[in-house]
């Protein structure tokens, strides 16, 4: 089938493709910043959410936590200030952050352009953002808005408690700004908060296809998965090319460099930078690299893509995509795969 390009998530889940700075684009008020809605409950079964905000230097949201949602943020371009608990960072593009819940947390985008990419989880919670904003349909962000946030939200804080999950602590003092550890580049064991610098953790490969991690579902009471999904043309086929579906897992793929050509029943459909792909549960697509160096961010409401790499393939040391493929390991492809409900 030939893949529709929305400009807003249709609201059902089928496949569609947001074009670059679409998707359903509201704006809290004072906040300098847009949120680009790519997905959300009603595609993905209410499991996840995926959305742009993108900026201009801000003020802070304001600290608070959530009793249910987990809170992911990413950066692409600029950087945003994330206090997590006693911590704090400034992530740059590719940096990670996860804010279990009950963890008290703020972002803040603190360069003159901003651009990131977050995952909440129940995926019903981005009604929050739509009950608080205005629809926008300038070309980027309102940049000179300059109404006071919290007095916009003041009047509504009983309604965003009761029905939004989203806790205020006005009086919480945030840790400054600290630097990056040792411990920013690695991935704890279970559910807990905290930083991933970009380009660290582990990294996995599985014949020419390389994952890189930045969040599991060993680490999220199984709720949902990021990671940073790379390859090149220049290996021909990988275990991607074969059609392949999931069979409770939605996918989100967002394109950050080069193009990939998603094939659904023999129809290709290519996706470009900027662009973002959703794929529903149960859709049969394949995977084609188009270019000498192909990267997307895949959020998923489960093990996919990133397990069948992890587990299918291995560990991998190279930092970048390796010259040359490793051989792939059928059966293990074909054991991981029934494993986590995938069909190949």
């Amino acid at each position: 089938m030939a893949i529709p390009r929305l400009n807003e998530p249709p609201g059902k889940p089928e496949p569609y493709i947001i074009p670059p700075y679409a998707g359903e684009a509201i704006t809290i008020p004072g906040t300098k910043s847009v949120v680009r809605i790519l997905a959300s409950a009603k595609e993905t079964d209410r499991l996840i959410s995926v959305f742009r905000m993108d900026g201009v230097t801000g003020d802070p949201v304001g600290f608070h936590y959530h009793e249910h949602a987990h809170d992911v943020f990413m950066c692409t371009k600029g950087r945003m200030k994330v206090s997590i608990d006693d911590q704090c960072r400034i992530l740059g593009p590719g940096d990670f952050a996860y804010a279990p819940p009950t963890v008290i947390h703020s972002p803040q985008l603190v360069d003159p352009i901003v651009e990131t990419i977050g995952l909440v989880t129940p995926g019903d919670w981005v009604d929050f953002f739509r009950f608080i904003s205005e629809k926008y349909d300038g070309n980027f962000t309102p940049e000179f808005d300059n109404r006071n946030t919290m007095q916009f939200m003041f009047p509504k804080f009983q309604e965003i408690k009761a029905k939004y999950d989203v806790h205020f602590v006005p009086h919480h003092k945030g840790a400054d700004v600290q630097e990056w550890s040792e411990a920013d580049s690695k991935i704890p064991p279970g559910k807990q908060f905290y930083y991933l610098k970009a380009n660290t953790g582990p990294r996995y490969l599985l014949g020419g296809v390389l994952s890189r991690p930045f969040i599991t579902t060993k680490q999220c009471d199984g709720q949902f998965a990021v990671a940073s999904i790379e390859s090149s043309s220049t290996y021909g086929d990988s275990v991607l090319s074969k059609p392949f579906s999931f069979a409770k897992v939605h996918q989100v793929y967002c394109i950050l460099d080069g193009s990939i050509t998603v094939t659904i029943d023999g129809k290709d459909n290519i996706v470009a930078s900027g662009e973002t792909v959703f794929i529903p549960a149960g859709t049969k697509i394949s995977i084609k690299f188009n270019d000498r160096y192909v990267r997307f961010w895949s959020y998923s409401s489960g093990d996919a893509l990133e397990t069948l790499v992890s587990e299918a393939g291995g560990p991998c040391d190279n930092v970048i995509i390796p010259d040359e493929p490793r051989d792939v390991d059928a059966g293990k492809v074909a054991e991981t795969a029934k494993s986590i409900g995938m069909t190949i």
